[in-house]
């Protein structure tokens, strides 16, 4: 009988072990970054710690384009600017001689793009405006889920970074409130972000055309307006951050010099910080500004990064 208790605990204690030992970032290769990440959080969610934070102030927040997802070849919204405008050109046959939208019309998106930020302006505002804001999530959602990776034929959905969706259940999992703080229109980022990242549309802080209230057919809805409300990138970034969470963040990650003012904000406020840079050898090559000291950097390939199907895997490392 001792024996069989003996043997009862011991296979209790080494299962109990094994529960302890679970990697709660399995996808990340076991380097500086990865041990950065969980020290950081362990020491601020371990009562007793000086570098202790209580929950209100465990507010973490991401960029998207090329942090989160994909943002080769394109953007991803840029697909669907693209698709928007060749779905709208029937209605507006003056397009067929107007630039840019001509050249995007018969397929030469160089062309299109050529006259650099005032053309992509003048798409977004023929694409993603003149419509409620209902009905404008609508067309979010119907594009979303059927919209593919013109290289992997995957959905868009699907193009998301395995290690970055385990980093946000990690966080969560630990107190932490996610945001994604992006330069992307945050209309076209809330109807799908719960679904895709489990953050909610309230933690979705992006770029913004201007709305008014109308009563339509007795019915009140918010119109959106042909008019930039908010830029959301680069110096806007903490800006964004201050106005719709209101704390500043204690962790942030970027991969990209618009997303350095967010990572600076972070790091300004007093306490346990940590700013962390996904990046590719050339953008570490290329940034014009240095990196701070204390800014943890992962070394990866981008086209190496490993993407999740949530049933199927592409192969390849994840060198964070």
């Amino acid at each position: 009988m001792r024996r069989s208790i003996t043997k009862f605990l011991f296979v209790v204690l080494a299962l109990t072990g094994v529960a302890y030992a679970v990697d709660p970032l399995p996808s990340w290769n076991d380097t500086a970054s990865k041990k950065a990440i969980v020290a950081f959080v362990e020491k601020v969610t371990t009562e007793g710690s000086p570098d202790f934070v209580p929950v209100p102030e465990r507010i973490a927040t991401f960029d998207n384009d090329g942090t989160l997802w994909c943002e080769q070849p394109l953007p991803v919204q840029l697909y669907f600017v693209l698709d928007r405008v060749k779905a709208l050109a029937p209605q507006h046959s003056e397009w067929k001689t107007q630039e840019p939208f001509a050249s995007l019309l018969r397929g030469d998106l160089k062309t299109a793009l050529a006259g650099g930020e005032r053309a992509a302006l003048e798409l977004v505002m023929a694409t993603h405006t003149g419509m409620t804001t209902v009905e404008f999530e609508q067309i979010v959602k119907d594009w979303i889920a059927t919209a593919r990776h013109p290289k992997t034929s995957k959905l868009f959905t699907d193009m998301t970074y395995e290690p970055m969706l385990e980093l946000l259940a990690y966080l969560r999992a630990n107190g932490f409130k996610t945001y994604i703080v992006s330069g992307g229109g945050i209309e076209f980022m809330r109807p799908w972000a719960e679904r895709v990242y489990g953050v909610p549309p309230e933690q979705v802080v992006g770029s913004s055309v201007k709305t008014k209230f109308e009563m339509r057919d007795g019915k009140p809805v918010l119109v959106r307006l042909p008019e930039v409300n908010f830029v959301d990138d680069n110096d806007g970034k903490p800006v964004g951050i201050n106005q719709h969470i209101g704390r500043r963040p204690i962790m942030a990650f970027g991969n990209s010099t618009g997303d350095l003012p967010m990572l600076q904000y972070t790091q300004g406020g007093s306490g346990a910080r940590l700013r962390f840079w996904c990046c590719t050898m050339m953008q570490l090559a290329n940034t014009p500004m240095a990196l701070p000291r204390d800014c943890q950097a992962s070394n990866l390939v981008l086209s190496r990064r490993r993407f999740t199907t949530r049933r199927s895997r592409m192969a390849g490392p994840w060198s964070a």
